[in-house]
């Protein structure tokens, strides 16, 4: 039996879901410096 025979489609499916939502509320609430143009953590283009 492999690691990989016990993972669902709907677990993938919520991983990815659950990664787009964190990603979203960061760029949201996290200090410009850490998510803006030169930030350190994602290079996002957003304004303050």
């Amino acid at each position: 039996m492999s690691i990989f025979t016990d993972i669902t489609f709907f677990e993938v499916c919520m991983a990815l879901v659950t990664v787009g939502m964190a990603e979203r509320a960061l760029l949201a609430y996290a200090p410009i410096k850490m998510v803006g143009p030169n930030g350190w953590l994602i290079r996002a283009d957003i304004e303050e």
